[in-house]
Order: C-alpha cells, then sequence, then structure tokens
C-alpha cells in the first residue's frame, strides 16, 4: 500500500484516520469500528463492502 496514499484517505463516514492492517488487508476506521476491504492493491471506501468489526478484535496493524 502506497504511503501517500494512506496519508490521504480518511474514513468515508467520519472522515477519521485509517490503519492499514497489512495481514488482513484492511484499512480500519477505529472510530467506526469498521475494516475496508483492499482488492488489487486497490481501497474500497464502499460502507456496503466495509466488515464490522467484532467488540473483541484489536485494531492493530
Amino acid at each position: 500500500m502506497d504511503a501517500k496514499l494512506l496519508d490521504i484517505l480518511v474514513c468515508p463516514l467520519c472522515k477519521g484516520p485509517l490503519v492499514y492492517k497489512k495481514a488482513g488487508l484492511e484499512l480500519i476506521c477505529k472510530a467506526d469500528r469498521l475494516a475496508y476491504p483492499i482488492r488489487d492493491d486497490i481501497p474500497v471506501m464502499l460502507e456496503d463492502e466495509a466488515r464490522k468489526l467484532p467488540p473483541g478484535e484489536e485494531v492493530t496493524p
């Protein structure tokens, strides 16, 4: 994932920062507890495509 792209991407819902989770190929919004998938090196920033994080899942890169 390009570092410059990570610097400008924000959560489409709350406009908060995202955490890149390399192992799961996801961008995570801690505030909304949503994980946006990355497919073919392209972040899919759609709420309908995001995975809700369960209460016990850690939000670390």
